[in-house]
């Protein structure tokens, strides 16, 4: 899902990828890019079919009428929305272009990796710390972790419905949706929605 009027000059390149188990997927990317900003989350409905993919997409307009604020009051406000729902699996990512950073959270088994483009300088890779609840229905105490960045610094984030074994290779000379497409291939589950959002990061100093 694209913001409604994105920048001129947007700081990330994406793409994604998903496969539904029965019919209608419960999983949902929603990207939001606006001016020096990008918000990234994907969300798992909880269970499978219709009222799976009702309890992401209610998550969907809290998280673009909110992305310009911090991604813990954007998981508030989503835990608000959907707790007529099933409720949800979520992580989020807020790119800074002002400070080259990116800063994440995590409720629930939704997995994120930050995988770095210049190996001298950073490590090979991030994981997403995620912690255990459910939005719309029982919310952690939460805690957001920032990072800074580089540019081509790639975001990776996966439902359960690709094997946690994806990170052992993951081929970032590819394009955003070029890789989100490999994941879902070698990694996706015959037993479960899968979903995968790609974001590059475009801005900093290459």
């Amino acid at each position: 899902m694209n913001a409604a009027s994105p920048p001129s000059e947007p700081i990330i390149e994406w793409g994604w990828a998903g496969r539904a188990l029965e019919g209608v997927s419960g999983d949902l990317h929603v990207v939001v890019q606006f001016d020096d900003g990008a918000v990234v989350a994907l969300l798992d409905g909880l269970g499978h079919g219709h009222e799976a993919a009702q309890a992401a997409g209610a998550a969907a307009p809290i998280i673009e009428a909110h992305a310009r604020e911090s991604i813990l009051q954007v998981l508030q406000h989503c835990h608000e929305g959907l707790q007529k729902t099933r409720g949800a699996a979520m992580s989020i990512a807020s790119f800074d272009a002002r400070d080259s950073s990116m800063t994440w959270a995590g409720v629930g088994n939704v997995d994120g990796v930050l995988v770095r483009a210049q190996l001298d300088s950073h490590p090979r890779d991030r994981a997403i710390s995620t912690r255990g609840g459910v939005v719309g229905y029982r919310l952690p105490p939460l805690r957001a972790e920032r990072l800074s960045l580089s540019r081509g610094d790639t975001l990776v984030m996966v439902t359960d419905g690709i094997q946690s074994t994806f990170t052992a290779r993951v081929p970032i000379a590819c394009t955003p949706q070029e890789l989100a497409e490999t994941i879902l291939v070698r990694y996706g589950k015959a037993t479960d929605d899968a979903h995968v959002v790609v974001a590059r990061y475009l801005g900093g100093h290459a």
